[in-house]
């Protein structure tokens, strides 16, 4: 995936060169009709029901928000509760189409993509280019609730819970639907059919939000693996790497020198090659996110450290009365 373009900021003065005026200008006919066509394909799209539910962790804007470790978290809550839950993703960046459920043993992120990896890792991750067919594959090897990541514009799936997942420090970027900015559809589109917000991180609750009259519930990403001792060299392909850099600092790590790649980027022998010789020339140990962990070889992962995060609800007891309808129906189920 390439890298954002800057002008996707938000907080740039709209006149700057570095907001980039006159493209964001040429741009904006085709934002519009990429509004226009996500609009009309999820109006028009009959929505397949199952007779399991279907919990969407969605969001607005391309890159990363914080999904995966939404998803986990709630299969495992699920999961706590006696429901055999299991994501479904699409397999994004993967060669494989699916239908099928992901084996950390086996599969690699060359063909099932990154992040349904690291879900296979903690349960049940399935993947499938097709969602109807992808859950019923799910619901006939026994899944009994199917927690799809990344589907908040994808109607092809009828969602019995909608949850919308925004990076509180960077909710909208400049506010524009792609591709004059990285925003899938108006917010007020998506969050109509939200049933609820998680806003990750301690940001304000941007104003759209407020007037949505959702139920808010906030989270923030914990790092589970401690930074290593002596002086890091940390570098990320997600989202924002600059947000994974900060939290190694936060944690205590003493990150020296960082590099931030584009989201889902394929490591080269050539950035591996660079990445080592640096550490080995400055005496730094290599750490990185276990999402790039999981893209990067068996063989050049050796001195590069994976840290490990994992997503914290600050009102656990918002979070279950969302899920309980569910665990209801399995009691009377």
């Amino acid at each position: 995936m390439a890298r954002a373009p800057h002008f996707w900021s938000a907080g740039l003065d709209p006149q700057s060169r570095e907001s980039a005026p006159m493209l964001r200008a040429l741009l904006t006919p085709l934002s519009a009709l990429y509004a226009h066509m996500t609009a009309r394909r999820i109006a028009r799209a009959t929505p397949l029901k199952l007779d399991v539910p279907v919990i969407c962790v969605g969001n607005l804007t391309s890159g990363g928000s914080g999904k995966t470790p939404i998803v986990d978290a709630l299969r495992a809550r699920l999961l706590a509760q006696g429901l055999r839950a299991a994501s479904l993703s699409r397999g994004y960046g993967g060669t494989l189409s699916g239908p099928l459920k992901v084996d950390a043993a086996t599969h690699t992120a060359t063909e099932v993509g990154d992040e349904p990896l690291m879900l296979s890792a903690n349960g049940d991750s399935w993947i499938s280019r097709d969602r109807p067919a992808g859950a019923r594959a799910m619901i006939k090897a026994g899944t009994a609730a199917i927690i799809m990541d990344d589907g908040h514009q994808n109607p092809s799936l009828a969602k019995d819970l909608s949850l919308i997942v925004i990076d509180s420090e960077a909710p909208f970027g400049n506010g524009y639907v792609l591709p004059k900015g990285p925003l899938r559809e108006p917010p007020a589109a998506g969050l109509a059919r939200a049933d609820a917000v998680i806003l990750m991180g301690d940001g304000p609750v941007p104003p759209v939000i407020a007037c949505a009259s959702l139920p808010v519930l906030r989270a923030r990403l914990v790092q589970t693996t401690a930074p290593p001792d002596g002086p890091l060299f940390a570098f990320a392909g997600i989202g924002r790497p600059a947000r994974f850099f900060e939290h190694l600092r936060k944690a205590g790590g003493d990150v020296q020198d960082q590099f931030g790649f584009p989201d889902h980027h394929t490591y080269t022998p050539r950035d591996l090659t660079r990445l080592h010789a640096i550490a080995k020339a400055h005496g730094y140990t290599l750490v990185t996110t276990r999402k790039d962990f999981v893209r990067l070889p068996p063989e050049a992962r050796t001195d590069i450290i994976p840290i490990d995060v994992h997503a914290q609800f600050s009102d656990e007891g918002a979070l279950d009365a969302l899920l309980a309808p569910f665990f209801e129906d399995k009691k009377h189920g």
